[in-house]
């Protein structure tokens, strides 16, 4: 069982105030063009939250902003660019659980630490879902069969790193269910996968299904949240299905060591401002996302505490000692 992280998240009052706050007091950024590296495949998760993002962060900080894709060693590529990459504010890596997970998984040169969070913008709820013809109408009926049928279910999730695949191996561990859990390169490559058949059940975000859900190609067997989300309120939580698995995605951005002080002021005044931009809310909102805002202090305490308690999720499944 994975633990949960506390944290703030901005009430509307305060967001409000952030977007009252004059256009000077947006810091001018050092440079005209910044590049996001995410280990995300185009049209996964993490792809997805940065496009969508620098949308409107784009004109708030008055920058360019390109999304480069590096894929391979379960988001050790990524990390490493960035963490090669000059510390002063041009280079940044969308952070996820699978960027820690795969340091403590697989010892890559740069890990976790070898990078600097800067920002925590969001908590991502993890859903289950399966092909719209199914057999399965809930997580319940998916993990009994693969218990009743041992090594005939399949269970797909991302990277092998990734937080998502922790959980389904949590998921066996916890019901006794012996599904294979196959790790995809990004939520791109599961969804098809799912469609054809290939896999009974995948774990991802709403934003990496929402096509498939508005066409009808998947449908929803649970959510991995403490309580039902807005957006889908008749669908159950794992825990009201019987299954006491709960999963707290976060979504941020990392950058090299010694990120000069302008730069993380510049990133701590410019994402309080997007959050409270209406057009954007509107869009995290219909995504399930919930707004977290985390400056540099808060989100370095979250990514330790958060590598701790995954850490004692591989030990107790005995992946690592």
């Amino acid at each position: 069982m994975f633990s949960q992280t506390k944290t703030t998240i901005i009430g509307l009052a305060t967001l409000l105030s952030l977007a009252a706050l004059p256009a000077d007091a947006q810091p001018k950024y050092p440079h005209a063009t910044v590049t996001m590296v995410t280990h995300s495949s185009p049209g996964s998760g993490s792809d997805v939250f940065l496009r969508e993002m620098i949308k409107y962060l784009g004109p708030e900080m008055g920058v360019n902003f390109v999304v480069e894709n590096v894929r391979g060693g379960g988001g050790a590529g990524a990390v490493a660019r960035v963490a090669k990459g000059p510390a002063d504010g041009s280079i940044f890596y969308a952070t996820t659980p699978t960027y820690i997970q795969t340091t403590l998984l697989s010892k890559p040169e740069f890990g976790y630490d070898a990078l600097d969070p800067i920002v925590t913008v969001f908590y991502d709820p993890e859903v289950i879902y399966t092909r719209t013809q199914s057999p399965y109408r809930s997580l319940s009926d998916a993990v009994n069969f693969a218990k009743q049928n041992p090594g005939k279910g399949k269970w797909g999730a991302a990277s092998p790193g990734s937080l998502e695949r922790i959980a389904l191996e949590t998921l066996n561990r916890m019901t006794g269910a012996r599904a294979a859990v196959v790790p995809h390169d990004g939520g791109g490559d599961m969804i098809i996968n799912i469609l054809n058949g290939t896999l009974d059940i995948g774990v991802g975000e709403l934003q990496e299904i929402s096509t498939q859900l508005q066409t009808d190609k998947v449908k929803l067997l649970g959510v991995l949240t403490e309580t039902r989300i807005s957006q889908h309120p008749n669908l159950p939580t794992a825990k009201e299905q019987g299954i006491n698995l709960v999963v707290t995605k976060f979504r941020g951005l990392a950058g090299p060591k010694n990120l000069p002080a302008n730069v993380v002021a510049a990133w701590e005044t410019a994402m309080p401002r997007i959050l409270a931009n209406p057009a954007y809310k509107k869009y995290y909102e219909g995504e399930n996302l919930v707004p977290v805002f985390k400056g540099q202090k808060d989100s370095r305490e979250l990514t330790t505490a958060f590598a701790a308690d995954t850490t004692k999720s591989l030990r107790e499944l005995g992946v690592i000692k």
